[in-house]
């Protein structure tokens, strides 16, 4: 059994860059322009020892158990048929036999889109029209690229293979390399006749309405992936995704918190004392909510269900009602006078009131003294 770290002349603790350095050297010394016939063998044996050290997996099995390990682990060296040196070269010279012909159809490029929504949309769930500046799939050669009627014929250049030969002299000799086809740019086929609609290229740019479906529960910042609405690919490849950003409108009563929603409710004081039903703003219409005898400002009425719809989940969140007790701020005489014989009644007469302005106010509570005295 042969020691891959012998055959590379490396330590077993070889990083991956000293172990491609002494591949490259060991390589070059058993070159058949260097070396001569009859290192056909060695060449193969260094080549599946770097093959396995190169591979962090295989490294790691083989330093387990050794080649045993390779042949019997899941995903080891499959037993090192290296009858093809030409490709062996390739991978190490860059050159020999190319992979064939590219194809002239690319993927088309995602695109991104605003998507401005209301507090209803994202409550209940909405349906947008939205236009985007995109590419299409050309409708007069449906991506062939070619004029009706006509195909791409085969390159003269590279007989349809994509690729030409070229030989490279070295210090190591003569090295034979594949390179793109000048000719037809690696395509192995030439359009003659290219279609005038879209100038060849399979598509044409258009501006266009996309319907988006918005879930409800999403929220600024939300990203919907629209799979093969972005741009149609060239040559009749495939088109991209198309992301549209969720921008939520702000609401001019309604406040949002996650699924939540919060509203004031300003409350006159004597509907707080005495407690009433009151209407109130909500995206199901209005609706009538109770207040307690003897509301204060800061409580919260909840109104279960008239939230915003979860996102991903069933049900809605809560609409809470916070209320915001208002103090009269102009009395007429009588008011005052009905005031003042309920604070009598309630025992809360010992308040004085002092008419007196601003400036007055400030004087006196520089002096001492007190715009509002108590019994």
């Amino acid at each position: 059994m042969s020691d891959y770290y012998e055959l590379l002349g490396v330590s077993r603790d070889a990083t991956a860059d000293e172990i491609k350095k002494a591949y490259r050297k060991r390589a070059r010394q058993l070159h058949p322009d260097v070396a001569g016939p009859g290192h056909e063998d060695e060449f193969k044996a260094v080549s599946v020892a770097y093959d396995v050290l190169s591979d962090a997996d295989k490294r790691k099995m083989y330093d387990l158990g050794g080649e045993d390990a390779l042949r019997g682990g899941p995903g080891g060296f499959p037993g090192g048929d290296f009858s093809d040196l030409g490709g062996m070269f390739q991978a190490f010279f860059g050159g020999g036999q190319g992979r064939g012909p590219i194809s002239r159809a690319r993927r088309g490029q995602d695109g991104m889109v605003a998507v401005p929504v209301t507090l209803a949309d994202v409550a209940f769930g909405a349906t947008k029209s939205v236009k985007v500046d995109t590419y299409v799939q050309c409708a007069t050669c449906h991506g062939s690229c070619c004029a009706p009627g006509t195909s791409p014929v085969q390159c003269t250049g590279c007989n349809g293979q994509g690729q030409v030969q070229r030989v490279q002299r070295s210090f190591l000799g003569n090295i034979m390399t594949s390179v793109p086809c000048p000719e037809c740019g690696g395509y192995g086929t030439k359009i003659v006749t290219p279609c005038r609609d879209c100038a060849g290229e399979g598509r044409n740019h258009v501006r266009r309405d996309i319907e988006i479906n918005v879930p409800a529960g999403v929220s600024t910042g939300t990203r919907l992936r629209l799979s093969g609405q972005g741009e149609a690919g060239v040559g009749g490849g495939p088109a991209g995704d198309l992301y549209a950003i969720i921008q939520e409108e702000q609401h001019p009563s309604l406040e949002r918190d996650g699924d939540d929603l919060y509203t004031e409710l300003r409350v006159p004081m004597t509907a707080a004392a005495l407690g009433a039903n009151l209407s109130v703003e909500t995206l199901d219409g209005d609706q009538e909510v109770t207040v307690r005898a003897g509301a204060q400002s800061g409580d919260d009425i909840r109104l279960e269900g008239l939230g915003v719809g979860r996102l991903r989940r069933k049900g809605r969140g809560d609409l809470h009602v916070v209320l915001t007790v208002e103090t009269p701020t102009r009395l007429t005489d009588r008011q005052r006078e009905l005031l003042e014989e309920l604070a009598a009644l309630r025992g809360e007469d010992g308040f004085v009131a002092v008419e007196e302005g601003l400036l007055d106010r400030i004087k006196n509570a520089g002096k001492g003294g007190k715009s509002r005295k108590r019994r």
